[in-house]
């Protein structure tokens, strides 16, 4: 697996006062940087250049790329690669904080269909979300809904080691304990690729940004781990990415579940040594000992 590397100011030191029962100190603490990134699309309609701000995120800079092309993908903006041209942070001299900016240019003759960012794209679990009328609405943009696959065999020790293995590569957490990842792996648990953002949708954004640009979608044989629950969100861009696994350190939502069942998606929770939960066993996956 090729490592990933956020930028260096990904990670900030602060002084703090560390407080205990018998005393009090002066602590150099690491924590994550929070940025936002504000995401636009360039393109031509009938010979006239357009550029649309699609959407500012609250991220931890590095894999903007990445991040972007996830975020355009799983809301339905894009659904190839061959539709993009470039991305890119905006010049310095055409934008204010440009490393804080990023500039997806679309491919020649590809217009997108904008309303797909309006209907798909929920950013918190109190934004009133009718249930139904969300699942109904990516059934219309997801191309891997439900494709036929043969059954896959997973051994259960291999889906007892997940949680750990994604740990144990999550650089950014470990020095500041505040980042959340997603992690691809293959169905004999090798990690394939890992991200990490303050954002748990970020973080997959860049995931499945990198499969993007690297040809790997749909994502079928490969197992999603997130670091914390599982919402309705995180399920939704699986389920765009045509990943058929999630499996959660956390808890899931009722509309997680709900989603993974409409789609077919195994789905697991409270990822533990030698423990998980099963929320939904889908066909194409079984457990062998």
């Amino acid at each position: 697996m090729k490592a990933h590397t956020l930028k260096q100011n990904s990670v900030r030191t602060i002084e703090i006062v560390k407080v205990t029962e018998n005393e009090r100190f002066p602590y150099t603490d690491a924590v994550s940087v929070e940025e936002p990134l504000e995401i636009r699309i360039s393109y031509e309609d009938q010979a006239t250049p357009i550029t649309k701000n699609i959407s500012v995120t609250m991220r931890t800079p590095g894999d903007d790329a990445e991040l972007a092309l996830g975020f355009l993908f799983t809301e339905g903006i894009l659904s190839d690669s061959q539709q993009i041209r470039s991305v890119d942070h905006a010049r310095a001299a055409c934008s204010r904080n440009a490393e804080n900016v990023i500039i997806v240019e679309l491919a020649a003759g590809f217009v997108p269909q904008l309303m797909h960012a309006d209907r798909n794209f929920y950013t918190t679990s109190s934004c009133g979300v009718c249930g139904k009328g969300s699942i109904a609405s990516i059934r219309t943009v997801s191309a891997f809904q439900k494709l036929d696959q043969k059954p896959q065999l997973i051994r259960l020790e291999t889906i007892y080691q997940l949680a750990e293995k994604l740990q144990t590569f999550q650089s950014n957490f470990s020095a500041t304990g505040g980042i959340h990842a997603s992690g691809l792996f293959d169905f004999e648990g090798n990690l394939l690729a890992l991200r990490e953002d303050v954002g748990r949708h970020n973080a997959l954004d860049k995931l499945i940004g990198n499969a993007l640009l690297t040809g790997q979608i749909p994502l079928r044989d490969r197992i999603l781990v997130l670091s914390g629950r599982a919402s309705f969100e995180l399920i939704q861009k699986a389920a765009m990415a045509g990943i058929s696994v999630v499996a959660a350190i956390g808890a899931p939502s009722s509309l997680a579940v709900d989603l993974a069942k409409e789609f077919d998606i195994t789905l697991l929770g409270f990822m533990r040594h030698n423990r998980f939960n099963m929320y939904h066993a889908g066909s194409p996956f079984q457990i062998g000992e």
